[in-house]
């Protein structure tokens, strides 16, 4: 019994935070076709600022958790800066086979990092939490980039 009373209240908290959620806009170079582009995040309202609260994609120098300033412009939440830092890095993969995602995604969870998949279907975004040592992860990204299953990109890299 109080195993289903748990289960629904977490439920009913994750449905009170969706609510509570704000799309935002990150302006950035790194569009895919080349050029200038908007990657839209969602974040959680924090006073007068944003937490950013999905891995990004495209943008450079923001990650997970992130304090983020936004300016509105057209009714969008634009960002135009960070505020704090959460401690969270972000990198970007890009697969040479669609078929090594999903084995790579339960290694890199094994290690302590989520990811998402864009829309473009070999590309993977990775948080990397403040808790997991970076080394780490940067070992086993080299060693798949040297076996020729991907390449990888800093987007944003704690201090």
């Amino acid at each position: 019994m109080d195993r289903c009373y748990v289960e629904i209240a977490t439920e009913k908290n994750l449905i009170t935070s969706k609510m509570k959620h704000t799309k935002i806009l990150f302006e950035h170079d790194n569009a895919p076709e080349g050029g200038y582009g908007i990657e839209s995040a969602w974040a959680i309202p924090i006073g007068e600022y944003f937490q950013l609260d999905n891995i990004l994609f495209y943008a450079k120098e923001f990650a997970l958790g992130d304090l983020v300033n936004t300016e509105i412009r057209n009714g969008d939440q634009f960002v135009i800066g960070l505020v704090k830092e959460s401690g969270h890095s972000t990198i970007r993969m890009l697969f040479e086979n669609e078929d090594e995602i999903s084995e790579t995604r339960k290694q890199l969870s094994k290690l302590g990092c989520e990811s998402e998949i864009s829309n473009i279907s070999i590309l993977i975004a990775v948080d990397i939490p403040p808790n997991v040592e970076y080394s780490v992860i940067r070992s086993y990204l080299e060693l798949g980039e040297q076996e020729g299953k991907w390449s990888y990109e800093e987007a944003c890299i704690a201090q």
